[in-house]
């Protein structure tokens, strides 16, 4: 894998498929069909022994990865106290959740486009580490990071890759199960800033790792009153952003192993 070759159109999810015993390709696709992947003004290709991590987190994760408002008035930061009783509540709710299932709509904002991309789905989660991460609309696409292997499944077309025994896409696998289930409060892998807004918390964490943060600039979470994540907002280097957000979230129901499955 030492020569794979990755070409990203920047939004999320991307589409794998094997082209070798050798290298997988790897695309984007929630760019209009008149776009050329050869002239695409947002086209580049990295050469690495992995794909891009910040294909997974538009994800993701990509992971992954939460939701947050564009809007930022009446946001207040947060007292000491404050922050201390929002930590215990998400993690009280974060330890007794097994399962989780909602449903997303994801916003893909870059600068050059006057309007969002939007695209519509479901995610499953099941503890300790299990997601599935489903786009229904305007594709058909699905990535399942389970036993430290990526799948993925693009309309039928399914691929998979080992992520064991790589530091960023195992930061990457840890922090979309954290962010999933709001359990992300690790002062040593984030700087970390609270707020209240318009009846909800909002935390700002940017990573500390200098290689993670070449790909990610900032995740913005917002949590309800119970200390469930609503929305997170995944900022890039560039400012573009993912923001993504979950409705009709179920926990606790059962959920099987196969519904993990390809």
């Amino acid at each position: 894998m030492s020569n794979l070759k990755v070409k990203i159109l920047y939004q999320f999810p991307a589409t794998l498929s094997a082209t070798s015993k050798s290298g997988l390709a790897i695309q984007k696709c929630m760019y209009p069909p008149t776009a050329s992947d050869s002239n695409h003004p947002v086209t580049k290709t990295i050469s690495s022994g992995v794909p891009a991590p910040e294909m997974f987190w538009s994800g993701a994760l990509f992971l992954l990865f939460l939701l947050f408002s564009t809007t930022v008035f009446a946001q207040t930061p947060m007292s000491a106290a404050e922050a201390k009783a929002l930590r215990t509540t998400v993690k009280k709710q974060a330890d007794t959740t097994t399962t989780i299932t909602s449903d997303f709509i994801q916003y893909k904002h870059l600068d050059f486009l006057s309007e969002d991309i939007e695209s519509k789905g479901r995610l499953a989660f099941k503890a300790p580490d299990r997601v599935k991460w489903e786009y229904v609309t305007p594709f058909s696409y699905a990535i399942i990071f389970k036993d430290q292997r990526l799948y993925i499944n693009d309309a039928g077309n399914k691929s998979d890759l080992d992520i064991g025994g790589n530091k960023i896409f195992e930061q990457l696998s840890q922090l979309i199960t954290a962010s999933i289930r709001g359990n992300l409060f690790d002062e040593q892998q984030f700087d970390i800033s609270y707020f209240k807004k318009e009846g909800h918390s909002l935390v700002h964490l940017i990573p500390k790792d200098a290689q993670f943060s070449e790909f990610i600039k900032a995740f913005h979470m917002t949590f309800n009153p119970s200390g469930e994540v609503t929305e997170v907002k995944m900022i890039e280097p560039s400012d573009d952003y993912t923001r993504i957000v979950f409705s009709n979230r179920k926990t606790n129901q059962p959920l099987s192993d196969a519904d993990f499955d390809q």
